[in-house]
C-alpha cells in the first residue's frame, strides 16, 4: 500500500481496530503508536483546551458571546451535577466529570464533520486524477469509536471513583457500605441478615468491575454504529444499482436527517456518561444519616 496524500474519495465501513498512520514499512517505528483515533484526540484535547483558554483569558462583567456560552455550559453542568453528587463532593469531581462531558460531546460531533473516515491512503487506480475506490488508512477517525479510549476513559473514572469513595467514607465505611447491614437494623434480626447482607455485597462488587465494561461498550457501541450507519446510507445509492449521477445525488441527500439524528445521540451519550459516572459517585459517597 503505497501512501498518497489525503484526498476525498468514497466512504468506507468503520473498522473495528483504529489502523496507525504510519505502516512500519514506511521506517517510522517510533511513530507506531499513532493510530488515526490517538491522532484526532489530541487534536480534540488541543482545540477544547484552545476554546476554554479563549473564552476564559479576559473575564469580564459584561461577558462576550464566546465567554457567555462558557458560563452558560459550565453553570448548566455545575449546577445538575450538584444535585446529583451532593454539596460535599461536588468541588471535588466537577472538574472530572465535565470535562468527561466535552471531550466526549467535542469527539462525537467531530465524527460528523466532512472527510472524518472519508479521506485517508489507500491502493492507487490509474486515471487523469487521484483515484482511491476505498480508503484502506483513514487519517481521520471519532476517537469515541475506538474502544481502547472508551474503556480508558472508563478505567480513569473507576480509579477517581475508587480514591473519592475511599477518601470520602474511609475504608471501614466503605466496606461497612458494601458488605454491612443496612436500614438500621440492630440486635438478633442484623445478625441473622447478616449473611443475606454479604451475599448482596459481593453481587455489588461484582457490578463495580463490570462498570468500566458498561460504560466502555455502551458509548463505543453507540458512536461506532452511527459512523457505519452514515457510511452505509452514503454508499446506498452504489449498493442498489442506481445510476452514477443518481448515486451522487443518494449519496448527499439520504444521509442528511441521520446526521440529525447523530447529532442528537452525539449529546445523549456524552450526558449518559456523565451522569452514569456522577450516580456511581452519589451511590458509593452518600452517607447512611443522610440518606435517612
Amino acid at each position: 500500500m503505497a501512501p498518497l496524500f489525503p484526498v476525498p474519495t468514497i466512504a468506507a465501513t468503520l473498522s473495528l481496530h483504529a489502523p496507525r498512520i504510519f505502516d512500519m514499512d514506511y521506517g517510522m517505528t517510533y511513530m507506531d503508536w499513532l493510530t488515526n483515533s490517538i491522532f484526532v484526540s489530541i487534536f480534540i484535547s488541543g482545540f477544547v483546551i484552545w476554546l476554554c483558554r479563549s473564552a476564559t483569558r479576559n473575564m469580564s462583567l459584561v461577558p462576550s458571546p464566546l465567554q457567555n456560552a462558557f458560563e452558560l455550559v459550565v453553570e448548566g453542568l455545575y449546577n445538575m451535577l450538584e444535585e446529583i453528587v451532593g454539596r460535599h463532593m461536588i468541588d471535588r469531581t466537577f472538574s472530572f466529570l465535565a470535562t468527561l462531558f466535552v471531550f466526549i460531546l467535542a469527539s462525537n460531533w467531530f465524527s460528523l464533520l466532512p472527510g472524518v473516515g472519508s479521506i485517508g491512503w489507500g491502493e492507487h487506480k490509474p486515471g487523469p486524477f487521484l483515484s482511491l475506490p476505498h480508503v484502506e488508512t483513514p487519517l481521520l477517525r471519532p476517537t469515541t469509536a475506538d474502544l481502547n479510549m472508551t474503556l480508558a476513559m472508563a478505567l480513569m473514572f473507576m480509579l477517581m471513583w475508587l480514591y473519592w469513595s475511599l477518601s470520602e467514607m474511609g475504608v471501614k465505611n466503605f466496606l461497612l457500605h458494601l458488605f454491612g447491614v443496612k436500614g438500621g437494623l440492630k440486635g438478633f434480626l442484623a445478625v441473622a441478615l447478616a449473611p443475606i447482607f454479604f451475599f448482596v455485597g459481593i453481587i455489588e462488587v461484582i457490578s463495580i468491575l463490570f462498570r468500566p465494561v458498561s460504560l466502555s461498550l455502551r458509548l463505543y457501541g453507540n458512536v461506532f454504529a452511527g459512523e457505519n450507519l452514515l457510511s452505509s446510507m452514503i454508499l446506498l445509492g452504489n449498493e442498489l444499482g442506481f445510476p452514477k449521477w443518481a448515486a451522487i445525488i443518494a449519496s448527499v441527500t439520504v444521509p442528511i436527517p441521520f446526521y440529525f439524528l447523530e447529532l442528537l445521540v452525539g449529546v445523549l451519550q456524552a450526558f449518559v456518561f456523565m451522569l452514569l459516572c456522577s450516580v456511581y459517585i452519589q451511590i458509593a459517597t452518600t452517607h447512611d444519616e443522610e440518606a435517612h
